[in-house]
Order: C-alpha cells, then sequence, then structure tokens
C-alpha cells in the first residue's frame, strides 16, 4: 500500500468547506475498508448511469465485479469512471433549518479501470470483493467453475486519483440563533448486523458458521 498523500487534481480539490478535506491515504483506506457497497459512475450511449455494487479493495486497487454481460462493466474500461463509497454516521439537528446537516464521510475514486483477463488476478478480485462484504465466507462457500468464472466479469480500478471528504461534530448555528429554545445536537447513524435468516431449503443440522454468527468478532 502507498504512504504517500492522496492527489490533489482539479477533480479532486474541493472548491467550498476545504478544512473537511482529509489528504492521508489511510483516511481513504478507512472509508473503503468499511464500506459494504459502492456506486460506480458510468457513461453509456451518451447517457449517466450510477450502478450500485459490491466492491473489494487489494492495496491501491479497487475491484467491482457483475455479469460479463452487463452493459455498464464493458463501458467502464473505455472511459473515466467516478466510484463513490459514502458513510452516514449521523444526521446534524440545528436550530435554523438552513444549518441542519449530516455527519458523513466519502471518498471518491476518479479513474481509467481495466478488464481483468489473468485468471489469478480475477481470482484475487473476486476474493477481494467476497471478503470485503462477508470476510470469512472465501473459505467456507464453494469456489467458482470455470463457466461461472467466464460469466464473471472483474474491474480493476487504481487508486491514483481520489479525494476523502468529511463532516463530524454539532450543528453550527447563527450566533443569535443560540438563544433560542429548540434542542439541538446530532442524531447518530449506525449500521449493524441482524440475526441470521436460514435459507428456507438448508438441510438440517447445519449450524450458523462463527464468522456469519458474530461478523464483528
Amino acid at each position: 500500500m502507498s504512504s504517500t498523500p492522496l492527489s490533489s487534481t482539479v477533480r479532486t480539490r474541493l472548491g467550498r468547506m476545504k478544512d473537511r478535506a482529509f489528504t492521508d491515504r489511510t483516511d481513504l483506506y478507512a472509508i473503503l475498508d468499511e464500506g459494504r457497497i459502492c456506486h460506480l459512475g458510468v457513461v453509456i450511449d451518451g447517457s449517466p448511469r450510477v450502478i450500485p455494487t459490491g466492491y473489494g479493495r487489494s492495496g491501491d486497487t479497487l475491484y467491482v465485479h457483475g455479469s460479463s454481460g452487463a452493459s455498464s462493466l464493458m463501458a467502464a474500461p473505455a472511459q473515466d469512471i467516478c466510484v463513490t463509497v459514502t458513510h452516514l454516521d449521523g444526521i446534524v439537528l440545528a436550530r435554523s433549518l438552513f444549518h441542519h446537516s449530516i455527519n458523513y464521510r466519502s471518498a471518491i475514486i476518479y479513474g481509467t479501470p481495466r478488464l481483468v483477463t489473468g485468471e489469478d488476478e480475477k481470482y484475487a478480485g473476486l476474493h477481494a470483493i467476497v471478503e470485503q462484504i462477508a470476510p470469512g465466507q472465501w473459505d467456507v462457500a464453494r469456489r467458482p467453475t470455470r463457466k461461472e468464472m467466464a460469466a464473471t466479469a472483474v474491474l480493476a480500478l487504481p487508486l491514483e486519483e481520489a479525494s476523502v471528504k468529511v463532516r463530524q461534530g454539532p450543528p453550527g448555528d447563527e450566533d443569535e440563533d443560540y438563544a433560542l429554545d429548540l434542542w439541538a445536537g446530532v442524531l447518530p447513524v449506525h449500521q449493524a448486523f441482524g440475526t441470521p435468516l436460514p435459507d428456507p431449503r438448508l438441510r438440517p443440522g447445519i449450524p450458523v458458521p462463527p464468522h456469519i454468527a458474530d461478523p464483528a468478532r
């Protein structure tokens, strides 16, 4: 993994609220590693599309996957794309409606991806994606067959041009509004795993594996 600061380009520099920009590459890694879903922005036949999809990070490469027949994945290697990951951390409730906001952490990656064709890297990319979504699952589930691999496309996007933006803390009201008899503060938002629901066709006697029963361990 690289220790260089995040890139400073026209697309990654913040035009407003520059104090919310984080330039340490470890902040980018932390946001990506905590997420499960990204949004892939690509132009198809002159029209923009934003596709939610799973992803995985390996070093300074982000992998996304989908059907080998998906127009979004097939069009992406011929153009610049944008991938976004966002965490909602809280609703910021101010005394005035104008100053309501949200606390969040977001990462945006720009670049031209490449279609992964080598079998070893394709496996490695799929491993990164599966372990991002459900850590420990790669080692217990059946591996993909050659037919399934052929039906799956994997894109690799370098983390060379990226920006991180974070909003934290309480609301920032107008000075005169602090005297109002109105509650203000932050309503935290957390994402949590629920109780595993077994497949209705699961054979009796098969227990929930530890990495699913306690995904936070």
